[in-house]
C-alpha cells in the first residue's frame, strides 16, 4: 500500500531558519543592505563585529539616539542576515543594553574602562548612564588625589587670595625659625617641632572640613591663625621673649590645648549661612542672652580677633646654679 500523500497536506511546510553570527561573512554587508522593517519585533544588532539580540521595546525605551534610529526617524541598514549594522566599538554595547532594560547598571572598576563606557553612552545619547559614569569617575579622582594637600604662604597677596577662593574655615601655622635676633632657650627647638607636628595631625584629621596654609616668611616665629567666612577669628602666638641679667632669649611654647581647641571653634564657620549662635555660646564665642541691645555689641564681637599670646618668662631649672633671674613684663 502506497504511504505517498496527496493534495495540500503533501505540501512541503515552511521552514524557519535563524541566521547563525558565523554565516555573517565580510563581504556581504556592504553588496546587501535593506531597510530594516519597521513592525520587527525582535532585532539583531552587529556592532563592529560584536552581535547581540534585542526587542525594539528595549531600545526605544528612552530617549536616545537608538529610539530614534530604531522608531523610523532614521534609516537603519542591515546585511542580508537581518543583522543591523552599526559602525561602532561593540565592547561596551552589551552595558548599554542592560542599561535601557534596567535603568542601572554595575560599572566598570578600571578607570579607564569607565571613560570608554562614558565615550559611549556619550554617543548613544544615554544620559542617566552619562551622569552615573560621571559621578564614579568623579569619586576615583578624589580617592585618588592626595590624602592632605597644604598650601605654603609666600607672600601676603597669596594668603589673601588661598583665603577668598575657599569657602572652607581656614588654619594658618607661621613658622620661622630663622626670625629671631635673640637665642632660644633649651626647650624652644623641641616646642617648635611641637608645633608643626599638631599641625600636621590637624591636617590629617580635618582636611576635608578645613583649609591647612603654611607660613615661612612672615614676621612671627611660631603663631596661629584661624579664619572664617574669611576673616581672622582668632590667633594664638607661641613666643616670648624672657629676660634674664646678661641677655634676652625667645621663648617658643607649646600650649597644645589652646590650639585645638580654637581649631574645633572655627568649625562652626564651614557653612555659608553663618556661625551657629548656641556653638558659638558653648565655645565661648557668643553671649547667650537676648535683648534689643545687642546689635552694636554684636557687630563688635564679629570683628573681634582672640589673640591669645603664651607668655612665660624663664625658671631658675632653665639658668645656671646661681645665676640672678630678673622678671619684665
Amino acid at each position: 500500500m502506497s504511504a505517498e500523500a496527496s493534495g495540500p497536506a503533501a505540501a512541503e511546510a515552511p521552514s524557519l531558519e535563524v541566521p547563525k553570527p558565523s554565516g555573517l561573512e565580510p563581504g556581504s554587508a556592504a553588496h546587501c543592505l535593506k531597510p530594516l522593517t519597521p513592525n520587527s519585533k525582535y532585532v539583531k544588532l552587529n556592532v563592529g563585529g560584536s552581535l547581540h539580540y534585542t526587542t525594539l521595546r528595549t531600545l526605544t525605551g528612552q530617549d536616545t539616539m537608538l529610539k530614534a534610529m530604531f522608531s523610523g526617524r532614521a534609516e537603519v541598514l542591515t546585511d542580508a542576515g537581518g543583522w543591523v549594522l552599526i559602525d561602532r566599538s561593540g565592547r561596551h554595547f552589551g552595558t548599554i543594553l542592560n542599561y535601557l532594560r534596567d535603568g542601572s547598571v554595575p560599572l566598570p572598576e578600571n578607570t579607564r574602562e569607565l571613560g570608554e563606557l562614558l565615550g559611549e553612552a556619550r554617543y548613544y545619547l544615554v544620559q542617566g548612564l552619562i551622569e552615573d559614569c560621571q559621578l564614579a569617575l568623579q569619586q576615583k579622582r578624589e580617592n585618588l588625589s592626595p590624602l592632605c594637600l597644604i598650601p605654603t604662604v609666600t607672600s601676603p597677596r597669596e594668603e589673601q587670595q588661598l583665603l577668598a577662593s575657599t569657602s572652607k574655615p581656614v588654619v594658618k601655622l607661621l613658622h620661622n625659625r630663622s626670625n629671631n635676633k635673640y637665642s632660644y632657650t633649651s626647650t624652644s627647638d623641641d616646642n617648635l617641632l611641637k608645633n608643626i607636628e599638631l599641625f600636621d595631625k590637624l591636617a590629617l584629621r580635618f582636611h576635608g572640613r578645613l583649609l591647612f596654609l603654611k607660613d615661612v616668611l612672615g614676621d612671627e616665629i611660631c603663631c596661629w591663625s584661624f579664619y572664617g567666612q574669611g576673616r581672622k577669628i582668632a590667633e594664638v602666638c607661641c613666643t616670648s621673649i624672657v629676660y634674664a641679667t646678661e641677655k634676652k632669649q625667645t621663648k617658643v611654647e607649646f600650649p597644645e590645648a589652646r590650639i585645638f581647641e580654637e581649631t574645633l571653634n572655627i568649625l562652626i564657620y564651614e557653612t555659608p549661612r553663618g556661625p551657629d549662635p548656641a556653638l558659638l555660646e558653648a565655645t565661648g564665642g557668643a553671649a547667650g542672652g537676648g535683648g534689643a541691645g545687642r546689635g552694636e555689641d554684636e557687630e563688635n564681637r564679629e570683628h573681634r580677633v582672640r589673640r591669645i599670646h603664651v607668655r612665660r618668662h624663664i625658671t631658675h631649672d632653665e639658668r645656671p646654679h646661681g645665676q640672678q633671674i630678673v622678671f619684665k613684663d
